[in-house]
């Protein structure tokens, strides 16, 4: 684990000196991107820049809103992180890496996931991260019954990963 964080970090830092003062568009593998997106979930990142991820790119902007760099997201995948609530949440449809917070940290659930063929896609437990969300990677342009339960509270919602869809979910709350 320690050497996958060494890894995003030194990517981290050559995007950045690639790009120096200049906004730049980086062409990069689906694994490089979606490694890129769990390093900004998971770190702290540093002051003043912001990440946020959008249905097809994850943009990074400094604190005057210009953008830095952005990516491209992969073409048959959509990123979507969702945050399970029982009593407080945040109205969001853009995911900020960098911002956004979530009520139950570091809490054990279990996730399902079912397409609308009824293929389960996933059924395993997770844990949320500090900021309060599980991400998750599911095919494009499909609807997903997504259940979320802690073994007592459970909720439920459909989900889609369509080019207009949310990628930050908030509003499903345990009951």
């Amino acid at each position: 684990m320690k050497k996958l964080v060494g890894l995003m970090m030194v990517s981290f830092l050559i995007l950045l000196s690639a790009c120096g003062n200049s906004s730049s568009k980086h062409s990069a593998s689906a694994e490089e991107v979606k490694d890129l997106v769990n390093y900004y979930s998971i770190t702290d990142v540093e002051e003043g820049i912001n990440a946020n991820i959008d249905s097809k790119v994850m943009t990074l902007t400094d604190k005057k809103g210009n953008v830095i760099e952005s990516m491209d997201l992969p073409e048959d995948e959509f990123f979507l992180s969702i945050a399970p609530f029982k009593k407080d949440t945040h109205p969001c449809s853009i995911h900020s890496l960098s911002g956004c917070q979530g009520e139950l940290v570091e809490e054990a659930l279990h996730v399902t996931v079912v397409d609308s063929k009824g293929k389960t896609i996933i059924d395993e437990d997770m844990e949320t991260m500090k900021n309060g969300f599980i991400d998750l990677w599911l095919p494009r342009n499909q609807e997903f019954k997504v259940t979320i339960t802690d073994g007592i509270l459970e909720t439920m919602e459909v989900l889609s990963t369509y080019d207009d869809s949310r990628t930050c979910i908030t509003t499903m709350q345990l009951k």
